[in-house]
C-alpha cells in the first residue's frame, strides 16, 4: 500500500503541473481529492492492512493529502493571478462590455452654444459672484431704492445692502467701471428669484450682453441679435422688436421670434399669437454711463438679457421648466 500511496502523489503531482484553467482545476480536486476520488479509495483499503503497519501508513497517508491540498491551493492561486484561459470564463467571441458616456445637461448645452455664438461674434466672456451688493445688483443699473422696477425682480436679500443677483446685468457696471471703451462682453452665470411654476424657478441661468463703444446705434443691437437667432434657431426664424422698458437702457425692447411650436400659426404655447418673447434689449441709459464717468457725449452702447432655460425649452420643445432639476434619466438621456 505504500507503494501505492507515493505512486498516487507522484501521478497527481504530474498532472498538476499540466492543469492550466479552471475547468482542469476542478476536475483534478474531483479525481484525486473528491469524496469518490482516488485518494479515498486508497484510504479505505487501509483498514485491509496488518495492525502494526497502520500507524505508519495512515501518517504518511495524511502527509501525502495535505501536499496534495496544498499543491491544489497553491496551483489555484496561480491561476488567478494569471487570468483562466478557460474559454467559459473567457470568450473572445463575445462583444466588449459597453459603459454609457455621460452627457451634458441641456441647460450646460445652450449655455455653451450662446457663449460659442457670442464668442465667434467678438465678445468676451466674464463671470462675476453671484451674492451681490445692492449698488450693483441695482443702484449702478439706475435702479436706485423704492424703484417700482426692484418689484419685478422678487429679490432674495441677505441683509440691507446685500443679497443673491437677480440678473447677471451686474457684470456690465463692474466691467465698465474698471475698463475703457471699447467693450465688447457676455456674462453667464446663475441668478435668483423668489418665483416657482412651470415656467420659473427660484433658481435659473441668464446671459447678459453690452457692447460700448463710439457712434453704437439701435441698428447695431438688431444686427448683432439677429445673428445670434440664425445662429441658435434657424436662418429663417422671424424676429421682431417690440418697444418695452428697462430702467438701464432706453430705448428698450423686447425681442420675440416666430414660434417654433406651431411655426408661427397660434398654438397654446404661443397663446395663439405665433409669437414667444426670447429675451429682453436696448441702448445702455446715459444714467448707466455717468455711474461709471463715461462721457455720454462721446460713447455710447447696448445691452441684452437672456433665459438660458427658455431658450432651451424652445430649442427642444420642453414645456415644463421644473424638468431641468428633477434629474430624471429619461429626460436627460434625450440630449
Amino acid at each position: 500500500m505504500e507503494d501505492e500511496l507515493l505512486a498516487l502523489q507522484d501521478e497527481a503531482g504530474v498532472e498538476l503541473a499540466s492543469v492550466v484553467d479552471n475547468n482542469a482545476l476542478e476536475q483534478f480536486r474531483v479525481r484525486y481529492l473528491g469524496r469518490k476520488g482516488l485518494f479515498s479509495g486508497l484510504m479505505r483499503k487501509l483498514g485491509q492492512v496488518a495492525k502494526e503497519d497502520r500507524p505508519r501508513l495512515g501518517k504518511l497517508a495524511n502527509e501525502i493529502k495535505q501536499n496534495l491540498e496544498k499543491a491544489f491551493t497553491a496551483r489555484k492561486e496561480i491561476l488567478s493571478r494569471q487570468g483562466s484561459t478557460d474559454s467559459a470564463a473567457f470568450d473572445l467571441t463575445l462583444p466588449g462590455r459597453c459603459y454609457p458616456f455621460g452627457k451634458l445637461h441641456p441647460v450646460t448645452q445652450i449655455m455653451d452654444e450662446i457663449c460659442e455664438i457670442f464668442a465667434g461674434l467678438g465678445f468676451g466672456i466674464a463671470e462675476g459672484p453671484d451674492v451681490e451688493t445692492d449698488f450693483y445688483n441695482f443702484e449702478a443699473l439706475n435702479i436706485p431704492p423704492h424703484h417700482p422696477a426692484r418689484d419685478m425682480h422678487d429679490t432674495f436679500y441677505i441683509n440691507d445692502k446685500v443679497l443673491l443677483r437677480t440678473h447677471t446685468s451686474p457684470m456690465q457696471a463692474r466691467i465698465m467701471e474698471n475698463n475703457s471703451p471699447p467693450l465688447r462682453f457676455i456674462a453667464p452665470g446663475k441668478v435668483y428669484r423668489c418665483d416657482s411654476d412651470i415656467t420659473h424657478t427660484p433658481m435659473f441661468h441668464q446671459v447678459e450682453g453690452f457692447l460700448v463703444d463710439h457712434k453704437v446705434s439701435f441698428a447695431d443691437l438688431k444686427g448683432v441679435l439677429s445673428v445670434f437667432i440664425a445662429r441658435m434657431f434657424d436662418a429663417d426664424t422671424p424676429i421682431r422688436f417690440r418697444p418695452s422698458f428697462f430702467p438701464f437702457t432706453e430705448p428698450s425692447a423686447e425681442v420675440d421670434i416666430g414660434c417654433v411650436m406651431c411655426g408661427g400659426k397660434g398654438c397654446r404655447v404661443c397663446k395663439q399669437t405665433g409669437w414667444l418673447e426670447i429675451l429682453g434689449a436696448g441702448l445702455i441709459d446715459p444714467e448707466v454711463f455717468k455711474k461709471v464717468d463715461y462721457d455720454i457725449d462721446e460713447y455710447s452702447g447696448f445691452a441684452f438679457g437672456l433665459g438660458v432655460e427658455r431658450i432651451a425649452m424652445l430649442k427642444y420643445g420642453i414645456n415644463d421648466i421644473r424638468l431641468y432639476y428633477e434629474n430624471d434619466l429619461r429626460f436627460l438621456g434625450q440630449f
